[in-house]
Formats: C-alpha cells, structure tokens, sequence
C-alpha cells in the first residue's frame, strides 16, 4: 500500500442507507473459504481507535489537497460511480474479518493522477488513482480486486500491527505506553497519521490481503479469475518500465503471486456463482 497523495463530503449518493445495509449483512454467521492466520498481537499496542482516527484525519488532508489542485474527482465523474458501486457490493461482506468494520464510514474517492496507485486506510478510507485504471485497463473484476486487495490490509489491521511493532522494537515500550493515551491526542494522531504514509506491508501481510480480498470481491459476484490476470497485468506494468510505479514498489508482482491466487480460487468460486445468481 502507498498512501502519498476524506473525504469528498458529498459522498455517494444514499450513504447512510449503504452504512447500515452493510451493517445488517455483516451480522449474519460466514464461515471463511480461505485460510490465512490469526491477526498479531502487536495490532493491540495501537488503540484501534486512535488510528483510524489518525487514519481519518490524514486521509482529509490528502483529499483536501487532491482538491485544491483540481485533482479530486467530482461526485459525478463516472470512474467514480464505478468504483463507489463495486465498493457498495463489497463492503457488506467486510464484517466477518473485522468486527469493527460494519460501524466504519466508509468512502471512495478518485485521485486524477497517472500514478499507478490505490490504497484503504484503517477506518475504511479508499482511494484510487485514475493511473492504476487506465493505465492498466482494469475490469470491474480486476478493479474490485484491488479494492478488496486494499480493504483486507484495513480488516487484518495490518497498520496498526506495524506501527505496533515498530514501537515496541524500535523505539520501546515507554513510547507504546506514551501513544495509548499519556500524550497530548493531537500528537498521537499526527504521530500515527505520518507512519500510515511510510508503511511498507510484510510479505505475509501480502499473501493476506491477497486471499481475503479475492473472497470478498467472490461473494461480491467479481470472478476469481480476475486476480490472477491483475497481477499478470501489474508484471507486465513493472517490466515495461512505465515509471511511477508506487503501487507496485510496494505490492511486487510475481510467478508465486498469482500461482497462490489460483491455487485459492476453487476455494472461492461457488460464492461467486451464488452472488451471480443472487443466492
């Protein structure tokens, strides 16, 4: 995930309508197709609180100066209704990976820029860049796999597992202690905020976000198969030397990628023939 560049306040139309639709659905009992491990323990030494609150915070910022510069899709530009309606599919089926996640104010925005990019903040703060869809020619299937690609490092709460031990290894656990509530908020969130920018995700943290978002974007009615011709597509981006490339200095590409995606996708393929046929 690179998060350089909330909220458009406009929204989608009908947002909280779409909220607590998300909220109903997240309720019902769903047994996971695919298997990654259980969440860390060092996400706990971050409040869940605090840094999607930092999360929210930063993400206004950069939308704010996206739209300064003219370079924040309107309400209306048609990208973004495509992306905000493969969102309102997605996000209902979220709660089963994170409790949490159905009390979110969800929002999609579209950033006019080159830049092959996309990301979801802790809290449910997305964005694309139009880069990663033309550049790319991205499918609805291939463009919901990055979205559930990106909201699975939100749902695993990969961020605050990083931060978490960042803290507790590099600087202590005094400064842990200083974070959760001894220091002044407003340095607490501008602390967290500034990390959310620089993060770089581990390898298992990859793989993770790989196999929930290809379920989600499954029972979202998006084919499996899509995840595999994304990252073919993503190689080719890398090797043709297309330049400004952010997306993909921190989501590399490669044979094992997309072997492991296909391996899964039997996994999840009769949730996405019942979400075809409504069931």
């Amino acid at each position: 995930m690179c998060m350089r560049c909330i909220s458009n306040r406009s929204g989608w139309a009908g947002r909280r309508g779409f909220v607590l639709a998300a909220t109903a659905l997240a309720a019902a009992p769903v047994i996971a197709q695919v298997e990654v491990g259980s969440r860390s323990g060092f996400r706990k030494l971050v409040s869940a609180d605090q840094i999607e609150q930092a999360a929210a915070q930063q993400y206004a910022k950069m939308m704010s100066e996206a739209r300064s510069q003219g370079a924040l899709a309107s309400a209306n530009d048609g990208q973004l209704r495509r992306l905000r309606a493969i969102a309102q599919r997605i996000v209902p089926f979220t709660g089963q990976w994170n409790e949490r996640a159905s009390r979110w104010n969800w929002d999609v925005n579209l950033i006019r820029s080159k830049e092959i990019n996309a990301f979801c903040m802790p809290g449910g703060k997305i964005a694309f860049y139009v880069g990663i869809l033309e550049r790319l020619q991205l499918t609805d299937d291939e463009a919901a796999m990055i979205m559930g690609h990106e909201m699975a490092h939100a749902l695993r709460e990969h961020a605050s597992e990083r931060i978490g031990k960042t803290q507790a290894t590099g600087m202590g656990l005094s400064l842990v202690s200083r974070l959760l509530g001894l220091g002044d908020l407003g340095d607490v969130a501008a602390n967290i905020g500034t990390q959310l920018l620089t993060l770089n995700f581990s390898r298992e943290d990859e793989s993770e976000a790989d196999l929930v978002g290809l379920e989600l974007a499954a029972r979202a009615g998006y084919a499996p198969q899509a995840g595999a011709s994304l990252w073919r597509k993503m190689a080719e981006a890398s090797g043709s030397g297309g330049g400004n490339l952010a997306f993909l200095s921190t989501h590399p590409s490669g044979p094992q990628r997309i072997r492991e995606l296909q391996a899964n996708e039997s996994k999840v393929q009769g949730l996405y023939e019942r979400a075809r046929r409504g069931g």
